[in-house]
C-alpha cells in the first residue's frame, strides 16, 4: 500500500518524495527566512536554523517521518539556504535552484531500469511507462554521489546531496552509501525515508537526525488551502485517511477521482439489490487494479465507520482485502463482501 500511495503522488507533484507544497516555490521566494512557507514541523526548523546560524553544518543529516507531511520541502528550504550562503539570493541562483541544476548540488530520486537507463518514476510517467516493481535507489546512484562530494565546490561554501525515499535504497546501494558516509568529505548529505527502521543502523548512526511528525488536524487543513485543494476538505473521510499527510490526502483524492463516480456513488449510496451487488462486483474485477481495489477497501472502511461504527463491517472489508492481495479471484471476493449480510448496513 505504502509503494501505491507514493506512486499515485507522483501524478500530482513534479518530483517524488514528501510533498507539503505551499503556492510559491520556497526556492525562489522573496522571504528572508527560507523556511517561512513551512505549516508545521517547528522542531525540524529549529534544529536546521540552529545549524545555519552557529554555521554548524553536519556531514549527514536523516530527515524521517511520515510521507507527505514536508520532508522534502522543508530540504528544499534547508539548500536554499546553504547554497545562498545567508546572503540574499540571486536571480541567477534562483533559476539554478528551481531547475535542480545547481552546479554543487546532486538531487537523487529512485529510478526504474529502462532499456538499460535509469530513469525516475516522473520520467516514467510522462513516457507512461509501467513497472511491475517500484523505483529503488541504486548502486550506480550511490556511487555518483560519492564522487559528487569528493570534489571540491564550484560556487557554494559546500558540496549538497539529498537522496530522497531512501527506503528503497537497494541493498548494494545502502552499503555503498555506508561507506560514503564513512568518508563524507566537506560536502553535506540529506537523506529522507518514513523512518529510521526502514534503514540500516549503522546508516542511522552516522547521521543528524532530524524528526517529522503528522500534521495537526488545521495545519493539514491550512496547507490543502495554500495548494489549491480545497475540494478535498469537504471529504472527511480523505482527511480522516491522511493521518495528518497532507501529501496523502491529496494523493487519496486523485486516487478517488480515478473511481468512476457510478461505483463510487453506488457504493456510498446503500441499500444494495443481490442484482446491483453482482454487477458491481464484476465492474470492480474488471475496471480496477489490485491496487485500486485494496485503496477502495480502505475508503469504504473509513467511511462506513463514520457513519455507523459497527466493527462487523470493518472486520468483513478486512477480510475482503487479505483475500484480494492473497490474489484470490476479486470478483467473488466483492460479490461476498457486497452481498453479504454482515459485510453493509442493509
Amino acid at each position: 500500500m505504502q509503494e501505491f500511495i507514493t506512486m499515485t503522488m507522483l501524478q500530482f507533484f513534479p518530483h517524488p518524495g514528501e510533498v507539503n507544497e505551499p503556492l510559491t516555490d520556497p526556492l525562489i521566494n522573496t522571504h528572508q527566512n527560507p523556511f517561512d512557507p513551512i505549516v508545521g514541523q517547528d522542531q525540524a526548523i529549529a534544529l536546521l536554523q540552529g545549524a545555519i546560524t552557529t554555521n554548524r553544518i553536519a556531514p549527514a543529516y536523516l530527515f524521517a517521518g511520515p510521507v507527505g507531511v514536508g520532508k522534502r520541502l522543508i530540504a528544499r528550504c534547508f539548500v536554499s539556504a546553504m547554497l545562498s550562503h545567508r546572503f540574499p539570493t540571486s536571480n541567477s541562483l534562483k533559476e539554478q535552484l528551481q531547475l535542480y541544476n545547481h552546479p554543487d548540488l546532486l538531487w537523487v530520486e529512485p529510478t526504474y531500469l529502462h532499456q538499460g537507463n535509469l530513469i525516475t518514476a516522473t520520467q516514467a510517467n510522462t513516457q507512461k511507462l509501467e513497472f511491475n516493481k517500484p523505483p529503488q535507489i541504486r548502486i550506480e546512484q550511490v556511487r555518483e554521489v560519492s564522487q559528487f562530494l569528493s570534489r571540491r565546490p564550484l560556487k557554494a561554501p559546500r558540496s549538497l546531496v539529498v537522496i530522497e525515499q531512501a527506503d528503497t535504497l537497494a541493498d548494494s546501494a545502502a552499503n555503498a552509501l555506508l561507506k560514503t558516509l564513512e568518508e563524507p568529505g566537506s560536502g553535506t548529505l540529506i537523506i529522507t525515508a518514513s523512518s529510521t527502521h526502514s534503514l540500516l543502523p549503522t546508516i542511522v548512526s552516522r547521521c543528524t537526525f532530524i524528526p517529522f511528525r503528522s500534521l495537526e488536524r488545521g495545519d493539514t487543513k491550512r496547507v490543502l488551502q495554500q495548494t489549491g485543494n480545497e475540494e478535498i476538505l469537504a471529504d472527511n473521510t480523505l482527511l480522516e485517511l491522511s493521518l495528518g499527510s497532507p501529501g496523502k490526502a491529496i494523493a487519496a483524492f486523485n486516487q478517488l477521482n480515478h473511481i468512476p463516480q457510478d461505483l463510487r456513488r453506488a457504493l456510498t449510496e446503500l441499500p444494495l439489490t443481490t442484482r446491483k451487488a453482482l454487477e458491481l462486483a464484476y465492474f470492480i474485477d474488471k475496471t480496477l487494479d489490485t491496487q485500486t481495489q485494496l485503496w477502495l477497501v480502505d475508503y469504504l472502511q473509513q467511511y462506513y465507520w463514520e457513519l455507523h461504527h459497527q466493527p462487523s463491517i470493518i472486520q468483513h472489508l478486512e477480510n475482503a482485502r487479505n483475500y484480494i492481495r492473497e490474489r484470490s479471484q476479486s470478483r467473488l471476493v466483492w460479490e461476498v463482501t457486497l452481498v453479504g449480510e454482515e459485510c453493509m448496513p442493509l
